[in-house]
């Protein structure tokens, strides 16, 4: 609810700027901000309420980021048209409050509290100053999960990889409009590609969480997110390849296929590296790194742009290297560790064996032998 507060205000206060500067500071802060209060609680309350069919219901609440792609460039056109852009972001500040209305109608996600306790406060600490750093120290490390990044190579790997990814994800939804305007598509039907792209996820989406959701691809989860990245990245190749205006049709339904894998697989793939008790800071960490990504991936495309004299195409093949490069990491990341895991498995396996047969002999001499008896020590620890 703050958060949609936020970014409704933002954007009001936006429509009322005078420079480039105030701009920044309105629809790009204070917006910005208000956005990430309501994403990061939406997305860590639906890992609370789902357990058996988290990726269908992953997959479903992604649904609206696809409604939100279809809508969202034919309403910002017509708008843009009819009201200005400072008519534009007062309406867009009023559809931001909506996000008000959606978390009041949340369900709370039940807490355990622990006990209350009547002892006395703890005694005061001979170097408050090394205490009080010590402990912001701790408070930052657990709730940015800088120890899970330390100690989980699972979440490690899926950190990095998809940092990489970021990199060139978001490049065609920012320049495919451009790049079929220059070579000559008319503006709205430009317009409409991204359209189509967002249409198509609203049905393919919810398909990918159902296979997803499904039994036997519980444990290969990651794989199948890796090899989305790896199918969207060769698929950025064949809008490389041409131009045309019913060839990028085509590449943006077959662009949506992998488009969807992606989005119903992110944040639940977090869920099954993570757990859930530590998924809103591995989340919090997670979506600082890719927000770096983001921020890095426009200014240098748009740097390659200017060194190729406008030439897209070159845009569409950084695109491709760097998700294809992202799948294989961490598709062999993946498949090391798990390597890797299966003898720690077998040799606490063996090792339990081993300890019960050991036991086993010692009870069977001690029955054989009446000499020989055996005797157990017991310790008693008495805490004050």
């Amino acid at each position: 609810m703050l958060g949609g507060a936020l970014a409704s205000l933002g954007m009001v206060t936006s429509s009322f700027c005078r420079t480039l500067s105030q701009l920044y500071l309105t629809a790009g802060f204070i917006t910005g901000l208000g956005m990430c209060f309501s994403f990061q609680s939406s997305i860590t309350v639906l890992g609370f309420y789902f357990s058996r069919h988290r990726a269908l219901a992953n997959a479903l609440a992604s649904v609206g980021v696809s409604l939100g792609i279809t809508l969202w460039p034919l309403l910002s056109r017509y708008l843009l048209e009819d009201l200005g852009w400072r008519g534009t972001f007062l309406v867009f500040g009023g559809v931001f409050l909506h996000c008000c209305v959606c978390g009041a109608v949340l369900r709370p996600v039940a807490t355990s509290t622990a006990p209350e306790t009547t002892e006395g406060p703890p005694p005061p600490s001979k170097t408050p100053a090394t205490g009080c750093l010590a402990a912001c120290g701790r408070a930052i490390q657990r709730h940015l999960a800088f120890d899970i990044l330390r100690h989980n190579a699972g979440y490690r790997v899926y950190t990095l990889g998809v940092m990489w990814m970021i990199l060139g994800f978001p490049l065609p939804h920012v320049f495919l409009v451009p790049y079929a305007m220059w070579h000559g598509v008319d503006e709205h039907r430009a317009a409409l590609l991204i359209s189509i792209i967002g249409f198509s996820n609203i049905f393919l989406r919810p398909m990918a969480g159902l296979v997803a959701g499904r039994r036997d691809f519980a444990g290969h989860r990651k794989y199948l997110f890796s090899l989305a990245a790896l199918l969207n990245g060769l698929t950025n190749l064949v809008c490389a390849a041409s131009a045309d205006f019913r060839v990028l049709v085509g590449y943006c339904l077959v662009y949506s296929v992998s488009m969807s894998g992606i989005g119903a697989l992110l944040f639940q793939v977090l869920m099954d590296i993570v757990p859930m008790d530590r998924f809103s800071s591995a989340l919090g960490l997670f979506t600082i790194l890719e927000s770096i990504s983001i921020l890095i991936s426009p200014p240098l495309a748009g740097l390659l742009l200017d060194t190729t004299d406008n030439n897209f195409s070159y845009v569409f093949y950084m695109s491709s290297f760097f998700l294809i490069s992202a799948a294989l990491f961490m598709g062999g990341s993946f498949c090391a560790l798990q390597k890797k895991e299966r003898p720690d498995k077998q040799a606490k396996a063996e090792g339990a064996i081993t300890e019960a047969a050991s036991e086993q002999g010692l009870m069977a001499e001690d029955s054989c032998d009446s000499k020989k008896q055996l005797y157990t020590e017991v310790m008693y620890v008495t805490s004050v």
